[in-house]
């Protein structure tokens, strides 16, 4: 969670009120501002205020070869894991400025989640949202509670109005980031899948623009067992976060700004304390196309009866497509983490991820108009057993 303009010590004083670590260099203590202890504070706080989601064998598994658990965060009330990382951070904040209020700039699911919590903690709420913002995106926050405000055409003239806002009315501009706050709150994902799931031998987490979950929960995984693999997966479209891990600090890929398909999973938001717990906790970090995206949403819609966005659904892709084989005969929980799509885009998903598996073939043909070609087209079609 990134807190900026006049109020960026807020977010010090939250931290101060979260057990620092120790100089100890053991692998429960690899980075600075979180620690498992931070984790473990942060269950206990959020617990009667998020869903502890149930972590269920898949059906999918005989046809992967492999015991898969899905972990599905999507029955979150907002649909996403983000709620975890909000809530926290919200009850962290002074009271004092839980009675200004805070105010967020995106119709992402983090703003989403912001808008509810804090309607239920009884603060007050702002959403700036641009007005090519989806129509059902500005409805369920407002039925959270929020105030929901349009202004600009773009994602930065609602940035830069919710800053002149925060600075003018004492609100607390809220944006997406990587505070020991926010990733403590995401890391207790990793806390009750080893809980629910014995003897586990990999988890499976969405990473790419937004890697706080796998951050946080990669620390409390390894913490627990340093055994228990850790993989991230991306699209390959935008593989920002293996770009930035070879870099060694955040790359930026503009490409993948506002591209509604992949919504949470492209863009920037982590920052250098999520990427360094990635680059010594995470074992593994793939890519893989948006094919194979479509098809594990199909697999989940189907098998699972789960509509999950692509966020949700990038985490099985890297089992739909091979790209995992040494978790062949293994158990491995994937964590399924959003669910938020709009109804056309998903409408879109379906068709074409239908076409895709060859369960659906689309082909256009001329005939002539001499009488008798429709019934022989329509022989040929019976001959082949189309439907």
């Amino acid at each position: 969670m990134k807190i900026v303009s006049r109020n960026e010590e807020l977010l010090r004083d939250a931290l101060s009120r979260i057990p620092q670590s120790s100089s100890s260099t053991s692998p429960s203590s690899y980075n600075k501002l979180i620690r498992f202890e931070d984790i473990s504070a942060a269950a206990f706080k959020i617990q009667c205020g998020v869903q502890k989601t149930p972590c269920m064998y898949s059906r999918l598994s005989k046809q992967y070869g492999m015991d898969i658990y899905l972990k599905k965060e999507f029955l979150q009330y907002t649909g996403s894991v983000k709620e975890r990382g909000v809530l926290y951070l919200l009850t962290s904040l002074p009271q004092d400025q839980q009675r200004k209020g805070v105010i967020v700039a995106s119709d992402s699911n983090f703003s989403m989640a912001v808008a509810y919590h804090a309607s239920e903690l009884r603060i007050p709420v702002f959403v700036i949202m641009s007005t090519s913002t989806s129509p059902s995106r500005v409805k369920m926050c407002r039925e959270y509670g929020a105030m929901v405000i349009s202004y600009g055409t773009t994602a930065k003239d609602s940035q830069t109005h919710a800053r002149r806002l925060a600075q003018e009315n004492g609100y607390l501009y809220l944006e997406e980031e990587d505070s020991a706050v926010y990733l403590s709150g995401l890391g207790t994902v990793g806390l009750e899948v080893y809980e629910q799931v014995p003897k586990l031998d990999a988890v499976i987490f969405p990473a790419g623009g937004h890697c706080g979950l796998l951050a946080g929960s990669a620390a409390a995984l390894k913490h627990l067992n340093p055994h228990i693999s850790v993989i991230g997966v991306e699209s390959e479209s935008f593989p920002v976060l293996q770009q930035s891990l070879k870099a060694g600090h955040p790359i930026e890929d503009q490409a993948c700004s506002n591209h509604h398909f992949y919504g949470d999973v492209s863009g920037l938001c982590f920052g250098s304390n999520a990427l360094q717990l990635t680059g010594k906790l995470v074992d593994k970090v793939v890519a893989v196309r948006e094919d194979d995206i479509l098809i594990s949403m199909l697999r989940l819609l189907e098998y699972e009866r789960a509509t999950v966005d692509a966020e949700g659904a990038i985490g099985l892709a890297a089992l739909v497509a091979g790209k995992l084989p040494e978790l062949k005969g293994k158990r491995v929980a994937v964590v399924i983490c959003s669910g938020n799509l709009d109804l056309h885009l998903l409408q879109q998903c379906i068709a074409r991820a239908l076409t895709l598996d060859n369960r659906v073939c689309r082909f256009s043909l001329v005939l002539s108009d001499c009488p008798g070609d429709i019934s022989k087209l329509l022989e040929i079609l019976a001959r082949e057993e189309a439907r």
